[in-house]
């Protein structure tokens, strides 16, 4: 095995350490009435909320459906990663100290062989939970229906979307048996006196260190804020109809930057006027500038004006200014009057607020 064959698999086996500090698949349901979705995390020994109280929302959620309760102390691979990563990290770092190449290859095995179980092992768990439901205390009942998440990517169920990802734990696990993997071949084309006259390479494990962090970095996003709406093809979180006119849109931006586009200052107060919307998860509001068609402009500080001049999706005739557009040039330009963000939420909660399933376009 070369010197730098033996950097890397220690540097590799030693980032295994962060498993154990992060966790290693998100799995997320969202839906318009969570402003900023469900989450659940899977660490090397234990299941939580991404946030507080989202593990116990979920099994709530899960109750309606009878689906069975996640209680992690049942779940034995819980107590067995723990000591197959252990493991794993004591054998890389011996099979690095013998410089023998059939300890390189024997822990790629081994860990590519624990990985196709580790996912099996998750695939079966999801099936059985999404599944082998209770029809007795279902109260929601869809004949044919299942609720199993997808493995990785993202699924509807019902109106949440539920998707599946590694979290940072899993892509620094993908890393670290990748880089073996690419170190191992790259030492078997090594051979005779260019194997043992390799020279010892520190910057390849700082390189490894560095695509670490930048994957965290990767990970971690970016500030949250506006996106642009995509007329004539986004639908309304809402309502779900498809969002055509650019001088009535609006947008709700999570505290994790996920975005909720609708058709309509009304349903965005609809949505906000909700029982189940919860504020601590919304990092911004946004309506579109009724003089500035497709721009955006924060609630804080837009001009809402509510007149019978303006024919605004669902009727109730709000329509949202920029800064530019003052509230005595709003009220001189199309009568009526300027309200305050709450003002609206009261108006259209005391008419019932918007009622989707009643709507067609």
């Amino acid at each position: 095995m070369t010197t730098q064959s033996r950097i890397v698999l220690a540097a590799a086996s030693l980032a295994l350490i962060l498993v154990y500090i992060f966790p290693i698949w998100k799995i997320s349901l969202d839906a318009p009435q969570y402003p900023e979705g469900l989450g659940l995390y899977i660490w090397i020994d234990a299941i939580t909320g991404e946030n507080e109280h989202d593990l116990q929302n979920i099994n709530g959620l899960n109750h309606y459906i009878g689906m069975k309760t996640i209680v992690p102390d049942s779940i034995p691979e819980l107590k067995i990663m723990p000591w197959f990563i252990g493991f794993m990290i004591v054998f890389g770092l011996a099979g690095a100290a013998s410089g023998k190449r059939f300890m390189m290859w024997s822990w790629i095995a081994i860990f590519m062989v624990g990985a196709v179980v580790g996912l099996v092992d998750f695939y079966l768990w999801e099936y059985d939970y999404g599944h082998n439901l209770d029809a007795e205390t279902a109260i929601i009942k869809i004949p044919g229906m299942n609720y199993q998440p997808p493995l990785i990517g993202s699924k509807k169920l019902l109106n949440f979307t539920a998707s599946s990802w590694p979290a940072l734990g899993g892509w620094i696990t993908f890393i670290s048996l990748g880089s073996v993997l690419v170190a191992a071949v790259r030492n078997r084309r090594k051979t005779g006196p260019a194997a043992t006259s390799d020279s010892p390479n520190p910057k390849m494990a700082a390189a490894l260190v560095a695509g670490l962090i930048g994957t965290s970095v990767a990970l971690s996003g970016c500030t949250p804020g506006p996106s642009p709406i995509r007329y004539g093809e986004d639908q309304c979180d809402f309502c779900r109809m498809t969002i055509l006119d650019e001088r009535y849109g609006a947008e709700l931006v999570g505290a994790k930057g996920k975005v909720y586009r609708f058709d309509s200052i009304e349903c965005l107060a609809s949505h906000v006027g909700t029982p189940e919307f919860d504020q601590q998860h919304v990092h911004s509001l946004w309506v579109a500038d009724f003089a500035s068609p497709g721009s955006l402009v924060e609630i804080k500080d837009a001009t809402i004006l509510h007149s019978d001049n303006i024919a605004s999706p669902m009727g109730m005739n709000l329509a949202a200014f920029g800064p530019i557009m003052d509230n005595e040039k709003a009220i001189n330009a199309f009568g009526g009057k300027t309200m305050g963000w709450e003002e609206v939420v009261r108006l259209v909660s005391s008419h019932g607020g918007m009622h989707p399933a009643s709507m067609t376009r």
